[in-house]
């Protein structure tokens, strides 16, 4: 049983590099909690990940030349696509600030989105599908790797911002940044020279807290992430327009698309706006997890629309 379970994987290596996707990252799950725990960085932590990434990139790259055309034709691909998006975001993310934390929240969402792909998916989800009509377009490869991105983008921003809703909860901080790369220093003092009648300041860097940095990381990656949504959901107009003749049909995905457009443009409103300091923000990115979470998986379940890439239950 376990010779023909082997040359079954051998005859489908698509498959077989999801399986050893998910293996990578099922062994960096309990090294990224042991460093949350010990709020120790762990390099083999990151390099897993890595290898990771790079199977699923060796996956969507197969199977992309097998079927001819960009892997996004079914769940199983877009799964797979979402695990890849996800461990890119969470190695750039690392990169930025070394932080165990963003390795224990980033992991276990691309473990899901593969282990989902790999074992909860029938078979006929699995197989390379050919595109219909409306999908052979040159609109495909932009629009839909920027929404995915987008998907992974906001998805981990989310966590983190949970993270920031339920970490050092006795401690209180001030949202001291609303954009992206916020001022580094303060003044710290003055020194005057009597000898040349001038004024010197002294400038020094300016420390944020560990809760502080991962508010940062959370509304960094969200505005990226939203800012790719924006780009996806234009894209998607543009290339509706020239599929079915109209710009905007209130399909399924697209009404959810759009709330969760305007829940994370409230996010980055209240960023700007008084009164809203301290943990407020993240409440809202919260709610954008539970609706993205919608627009993704929920109406592919449900396999209503016309992005419906194939219903499970």
């Amino acid at each position: 049983m376990t010779t023909t379970f082997l040359q079954s994987l051998l005859g489908e290596p698509v498959l077989a590099l999801g399986l050893v996707s998910f293996f990578f990252l099922l062994i960096t799950l309990p090294f990224s909690f042991w460093a949350a725990a010990g709020n120790n960085c762990s390099s083999s932590a990151t390099t897993l990940v890595a290898v990771a990434n790079f199977c699923l990139t060796s996956l969507l790259v197969l199977r992309w030349w097998e079927s001819g055309h960009f892997p996004i034709s079914n769940l199983y691909e877009s799964l797979c696509f979402l695990a890849w998006a996800c461990t890119l975001c969470q190695l750039f993310l690392e990169r930025s600030f070394s932080s165990p934390l963003i390795s224990a929240v980033a992991t276990p969402m691309s473990l899901i989105c593969i282990a989902f792909a790999s074992f909860a998916l029938p078979d006929r989800l699995q197989e390379a599908s050919p595109l219909v009509p409306a999908l052979r377009s040159s609109w495909l490869v932009m629009h839909v790797s920027v929404v995915m991105c987008s998907y992974a983008a906001l998805l981990i921003g989310s966590l983190l911002s949970l993270v920031v809703l339920f970490t050092d909860r006795d401690q209180e901080f001030e949202i001291r940044s609303s954009s992206i790369g916020s001022g580094g220093f303060r003044n710290s003092g003055s020194n005057i020279s009597n000898l040349n009648s001038t004024m010197t300041v002294d400038l020094s860097p300016l420390s944020f807290s560990r809760i502080e940095r991962i508010d940062s990381l959370s509304y960094r990656s969200i505005t990226v992430g939203f800012l790719l949504l924006t780009i996806g959901l234009i894209s998607g107009a543009v290339w509706a327009n020239e599929a079915w003749g109209n710009w905007w049909s209130w399909d399924p995905k697209e009404t959810w698309a759009l709330i969760c457009w305007l829940v994370y443009a409230a996010y980055l409103h209240t960023r700007i706006s008084r009164g809203w300091q301290g943990r407020k923000s993240a409440v809202v990115a919260a709610v954008g997890l539970f609706v993205i979470c919608i627009c993704y998986i929920g109406v592919n379940l449900l396999g209503i629309g016309l992005h419906s890439y194939g219903w499970f239950f």
